[in-house]
């Protein structure tokens, strides 16, 4: 992944790269009022119902279809629409990465072994237009994501569900699937092939949104989805270039404890330029006075601008998001296939350096995890090959003399050309710098996006040492670990992402022990554990967590970040 604008869109079953979106303190509560007449934003006055929240966006809202959109918790605009099983918990930091009812009346109730989840709907719940939503509304909208027309959506329920590999949709086989159940109109049961203890927070996506069958119109739902949110489409022009939203009268706040739904209308307008964005908010004239931005973070630049200003401080947000940046290793490229030379380049990374490069401690944590530092990972502390701030030469010089290079050697570092201040050139060439003083001649070979994503994924053509980054699909240690260290997902004919080609049985052991277990907080303390293991083969250096800074318009108020998105809570923002 890249950063947050739509929570969460990877490429495959298991992979969080592109938007990705997005790890550290708990995040804060983002803009706050001074107490003075400095102009800042009155964050912390009580919010009150009314008004237009405009929403400025790089990214537009595209494929607005539940069973397309690929959202983890919810997703952030499309959760003003539509209800999930479950969603995330709507509160500042660490709480906010809690996983809560929504549409069901708790988290679900699981058979012994966790193949077997069954939920019930809350009493009262409507769509738009006042009819009820059922459990059969449900199964047919996730059904409906299997159609291929209808491609995009989180592949897990394809992967977990009982004959979900081979399902092509209800336009194809108006069977559906039979390890949905919906014995009435009130509860749903799923059955899956394998042990999910994390089913709750799989709930969270917007597959299961519920989608009445009578107003499906295939491909063209996404121009007007049947609203089950506090919200509804009134418009949905270029493909979700501008979204209009408005109330949905329907909708009750006694079903929905998590969304507040203050303003009296939503309006999303994107395919702006970041510096644009940033600039407009900056100023707050007119309707950008209540504004927003979903997608969109301040730079070294403009941070270093806005932090020198009182009033626009005031109006900085600040967000953590499950989110690793880090150099991987493919043992199967010389030198690479000696540990000691991993260990080398590990001892030798100057972390001070690198966060510098990708803006600054205000931008970037220095991380010697793979896991986020986070509680709902199982964040478990560990530095297998201290290198200090600033690396250690001397430890690194020893390690390679001992792999057999006294003399240093000479490797390649991949690395993207996007401006992205992840893994690109500045990123590079401060490792370069870094690793010189250890004796390690690094070669930067920068590839443009595509060519370069192509690359690190690919099974066949993936580079011996290149940067890479990661972001989870939901707060947990599982979709974390398992992409990149279960030797069981290492795909050799598509995108792969377990790029250290680990396949080492006992990891993969406790990588199914731990998806049996429906104990959410026992889970993560074993992920923590399986990390710290896993690093001990030093098949990847973590470099760096981001941290995400937004600006919000000066009207805007009851401003809520989580540590399940990192960014503005859509749902909980008011201009009144």
């Amino acid at each position: 992944m890249s950063q947050p604008s739509v929570i969460s869109r990877r490429v495959a079953t298991t992979a969080a790269v592109s938007l990705a979106l997005v790890a550290g303190l708990a995040a804060c509560a983002g803009p706050q009022d001074n107490g003075g007449d400095d102009g800042g934003s009155d964050a912390s006055a009580k919010p009150g119902k009314g008004g237009t929240l405009t929403v400025l966006n790089s990214t537009p809202q595209e494929d607005f279809d539940p069973g397309r959109l690929y959202t983890s918790g919810g997703g952030n605009v499309p959760s003003l629409v539509f209800r999930t099983l479950t969603t995330r918990n709507r509160e500042n930091g660490a709480a906010g990465a809690e996983v809560v009812p929504d549409l069901a009346t708790d988290l679900g109730t699981p058979s012994k072994d966790a193949t077997v989840w069954t939920y019930t709907l809350k009493d009262g719940l409507k769509y738009e237009d006042g009819s009820a939503i059922t459990s059969a509304d449900i199964k047919y909208g996730i059904e409906r994501s299997f159609a291929p027309e209808l491609s995009g959506g989180a592949p897990y329920l394809r992967d977990w569900l009982i004959g979900g590999a081979d399902y092509q949709g209800p336009y194809e086989d108006k069977k559906g699937l039979a390890s949905i159940e919906v014995p009435d109109e009130k509860t749903i049961v799923f059955h899956l092939n394998k042990p999910e203890g994390e089913f709750p927070y799989l709930a969270t996506q917007t597959q299961t949104t519920p989608v009445p069958k009578a107003k499906d119109t295939g491909t063209k739902y996404e121009e007007h989805p049947v609203s089950s949110g506090p919200y509804k489409v009134v418009s949905n022009e270029n493909d979700g270039e501008r979204l209009v939203l408005e109330r949905n009268t329907h909708w009750s706040a006694k079903t929905d404890e998590e969304r507040k739904a203050y303003p009296d209308k939503i309006d999303v307008r994107s395919g702006l330029d970041s510096a644009v964005i940033n600039q407009r908010l900056s100023a707050s004239q007119g309707v950008d006075a209540a504004a927003v931005t979903t997608d969109t973070n301040l730079g070294p630049a403009e941070l270093a601008k806005v932090s020198g200003d009182k009033k626009l401080a005031a109006r900085v947000g600040t967000g953590h998001f499950g989110y690793t940046n880090y150099i991987a290793f493919n043992p199967k490229v010389k030198p690479f296939d000696d540990p000691k030379v991993r260990q080398a380049i590990a001892y030798a990374v100057d972390r001070s350096s690198v966060v510098n490069a990708a803006g600054g401690s205000s931008l970037a944590e220095p991380a010697t995890t793979y896991l986020p530092n986070q509680k709902s990972f199982g964040h478990t502390a560990y530095d297998h090959f201290p290198a200090g701030e600033t690396g250690n030469a001397a430890k690194a010089k020893e390690l390679l003399k001992e792999a057999g290079h006294p003399n240093g050697l000479k490797i390649t570092l991949t690395h993207s050309n996007d401006k992205d201040f992840e893994t690109s050139p500045e990123i590079a060439t401060a490792l370069q710098a870094a690793l010189k003083k250890a004796g390690i001649t690094v070669e930067l070979k920068g590839l443009e996006h595509n060519d370069y994503a192509d690359t690190i994924h690919s099974a066949t053509k993936e580079p011996g040492f290149f940067l890479a980054h990661w972001g989870a699909d939901w707060p947990s240690g599982g979709p974390f670990l398992a992409p990149i260290f279960d030797g069981r997902q290492i795909v050799k004919g598509g995108a792969n992402f377990n790029t250290g080609f680990l396949n080492d049985a006992s990891v993969n052991k406790e990588i199914d022990a731990i998806n049996k277990l429906t104990d959410l907080d026992a889970a993560a303390a074993r992920w923590g554990a399986l990390d710290k293991k896993i690093g001990e083969q030093a098949l990847t250096v973590p470099l760096f967590h981001p941290v995400y800074k937004r600006l919000v318009g000066q009207d805007v108020k009851n401003v809520v970040i989580s540590d399940w998105t990192g960014v503005l809570d859509i749902s909980q923002a008011a201009v009144k």
